[in-house]
């Protein structure tokens, strides 16, 4: 395709059109018979777009072959946020929605295989989580807890975990002890009961454990750098809710699926 533009902003302004006709990665991939990591290499830059299938994107979203490539496109902030009809029918775009009976299993149960482990407090813990969370999303295009995670200095921070550690504690379902760790003050929690594996999948337990057995005896600091160098952090401003889908920009070694076929079947 002759363009002027590069292929980083036709990715950009294939985004932009997508959002605000209100489609999800997944719905327009479905629509343009393509899978999703190759569209999503376009839209990141990294696949150069076709005439054909530029063709077929100005069909589906609507726009003016002429426009597109010319003039620069705004997109409203809300746009991304609100789900809307397409002419094409009822479209699904994943939101995220907490899941506590799951998330308390997952936190019992990492904390069952870790909670041993000096290095597992506070930070290390909230990783394992991020990590299990968003990798399980990669494989699987489903969400594992449905937490959401903020972008706070130290790392990914799951929302609403502290009014849910309340809540175990008071349940006599977790201990939370204050230690000193290599000098600094560490937060620990100690597991009290055991965790009801009957609400963990395989696939999701695998998730996990593949997890557990990379980061688990990370340090604090090492992690968190690590968690920093990932896309859906590095794409994030500070404080702002972390997008889901942006595990489909990861590059080696953070990626942990193979981009050959559609998504594992959990």
């Amino acid at each position: 395709m002759d363009s002027r533009l590069s292929p980083k902003q036709i990715g950009k302004r294939i985004i932009e059109h997508r959002k605000l006709k209100g489609l999800s990665q997944e719905d327009l991939s479905r629509a343009m018979e393509m899978s999703r990591p190759s569209l999503s290499q376009i839209e990141s830059g990294k696949r150069k777009l076709s005439v054909i299938e530029l063709i077929k994107l100005s069909d589906i979203l609507g726009f003016s072959l002429d426009k597109f490539l010319g003039e620069e496109l705004k997109v409203p902030e809300e746009i991304g946020t609100t789900i809307k009809k397409h002419d094409r029918g009822s479209i699904r775009i994943s939101v995220p929605t907490l899941n506590v009976d799951k998330f308390k299993n997952v936190l019992l149960y990492i904390l069952e295989r870790c909670a041993g482990k000096p290095n597992v407090g506070e930070t290390v813990l909230y990783k394992l989580l991020y990590f299990v969370d968003f990798n399980y999303f990669e494989k699987y295009e489903e969400h594992l807890t449905g937490s959401q995670y903020r972008k706070l200095p130290y790392g990914p921070v799951p929302q609403k975990l502290e009014a849910i550690i309340n809540q175990m504690i008071e349940r006599n379902q977790l201990q939370r002890l204050k230690t000193e760790y290599h000098g600094y003050v560490q937060i620990r929690y100690i597991p009290l009961e055991k965790s009801d594996l009957t609400e963990l999948s395989a696939a999701e337990k695998d998730t996990i454990d593949q997890v557990i057995g990379r980061f688990s005896d990370w340090s604090a600091a090492a992690i968190s750098e690590y968690s920093h160098q990932d896309m859906p952090w590095k794409a994030t401003e500070n404080g702002e809710i972390m997008d889901y889908e942006l595990v489909f920009y990861r590059d080696p070694p953070f990626s942990v699926r193979t981009y050959d076929e559609g998504p594992e079947r959990p």
